[in-house]
């Protein structure tokens, strides 16, 4: 894989292995983007800027659909990528890439309404104000620094630079440094929908080093990004008075009512909690029963989840693959026998 900087994809002085969560097998490496290459793309995103700003809204509009065209097209090949990448299983990435298309087709709608006020003026008594009106239009903020978790690298990334493009801003793009491969696809897609090359910037490497370098920039007006609480605040704290969109994680709690469907909660609880091994933002992370119901979702739950399909994500059949780093599998492990010795029992 190549970082895409000033209208071309190019390597870096260094490089770092891609590893597959599965098997470990090293999937490809990536450049590694240092202080000019982030110089660069900034350079470039000026200029993409102003071309974007220039761009009619229909234009932006057609290329922001072409893009979620081509990712259909090419469904199958981005979603070997993130299983590969990402551990999850083939099915979830098949929905991912979906998805992500539905999310691109949504901003180019939003994107040929975009639409500012009229306001009559004569609300307060001032001398000659009658028959005044005034009016707000709006206009891009400029750079949009987007940057992007490793659980869902394709649909996250959409959600952040489809509406980015519909507003006409350019983009720099930075991708979490697990999962960067899927994302080249998608900027690619971008590319040969007709975006000008200027109008998004790709990098890949240290997330910590490379925001450090780009969230305090004055020429980036916009950042937006999903990951931990930890790392949201530190960019926070970086930006300034920028513009930030920041999700976050959250403890999501499930409260089961005594007049609930056992068999809907439980197929909701499947879902929610362990989709995608459970490394999602909302992933049910506690739930609270009705003391009526308890013992029969218990019951009902374990039994579903003891028919689940662990192993090779490529396959059809497997219905839950890896955690994304060893180190996170130990941490859950851990988890698990603490709950266990404090006096939680431990189903299955």
């Amino acid at each position: 894989m190549r970082m895409f900087i000033a209208g071309e994809w190019r390597d870096g002085k260094s490089r770092a292995p891609i590893f597959n969560p599965y098997d470990q097998s090293v999937v490809d490496d990536v450049p590694l983007a240092d202080a000019a290459d982030v110089e660069d793309a900034v350079r470039s995103a000026e200029e993409g800027a102003r071309v974007m700003e220039d761009m009619p809204y229909y234009k932006r509009s057609e290329i922001i659909q072409k893009a979620g065209e081509l990712l259909l097209e090419r469904k199958e090949t981005i979603a070997e990528l993130i299983t590969q990448e990402n551990g999850k299983t083939i099915g979830e990435a098949r929905g991912e890439v979906g998805r992500a298309a539905m999310t691109l087709f949504a901003s180019a709608d939003a994107g040929r309404e975009i639409y500012g006020e009229v306001l009559p003026l004569t609300a307060r008594s001032v001398p000659g104000i009658e028959k005044k009106f005034g009016f707000t239009f709006r206009i891009p903020c400029g750079i949009v620094l987007a940057i992007t978790p490793f659980n869902v690298p394709v649909n996250l990334a959409c959600h952040k630079i489809g509406p980015a493009f519909a507003g006409g801003n350019a983009v720099i793009l930075k991708s979490a440094s697990d999962t960067p491969l899927a994302t080249a696809h998608l900027v690619q897609a971008f590319l040969d929908a007709g975006l000008p090359p200027q109008a998004i910037q790709y990098l890949s490497g240290s997330g910590g080093m490379l925001g450090t370098m780009l969230c305090p920039d004055k020429r980036i007006r916009k950042i937006t990004f999903t990951g931990s609480y930890a790392v949201g605040e530190e960019i926070c704290r970086q930006a300034g008075l920028k513009r930030v969109t920041m999700e976050l994680g959250g403890n999501s709690p499930v409260v089961v009512m005594d007049d609930a469907s056992v068999d809907n909660v439980v197929n909701g609880l499947l879902n929610a909690g362990y989709g995608m091994a459970g490394q999602t933002c909302v992933s049910t992370q506690r739930v609270f029963v009705h003391k009526r119901l308890y013992e029969e979702i218990v019951g009902k739950l374990a039994g579903k989840l003891d028919e689940f399909v662990l192993g090779d994500p490529l396959k059809d059949g497997t219905t839950m693959g890896p955690l994304i780093r060893e180190a996170d599998a130990i941490r859950v492990s851990e988890t698990i026998r603490d709950a266990g010795r404090q006096g939680a029992r431990v189903l299955g």
